[in-house]
């Protein structure tokens, strides 16, 4: 049973956002947009009857490398502060 006489305690200020959301929306936004090029790859021989140019191949590098960035933020804000 409650004591409604009780103080409530002040509400919470919202917490700081930390550098380390902003890593983390670079490594999805690399990784998406890595992925939107691997799909126009596949696409566009379909679409067009062509060959895909070099700049969708380098686009698509961005998906590994946005995977290896969202690792790397899950290990680093994985740690215990101290």
């Amino acid at each position: 049973m409650t004591n409604p006489s009780a103080p409530t305690p002040p509400p919470q200020p919202p917490r700081p956002r930390r550098s380390g959301d902003r890593f983390l929306h670079v490594a999805l936004g690399l990784f998406g947009i890595g992925l939107l090029a691997i799909v126009a790859i596949f696409l566009t021989p379909i679409l067009s009857d062509s060959d895909p140019a070099l700049w969708l191949y380098l686009t698509a590098m961005l998906a590994p490398i946005g995977f290896i960035l969202g690792v790397f933020f899950a290990l680093w804000s994985g740690r215990r502060s101290r």
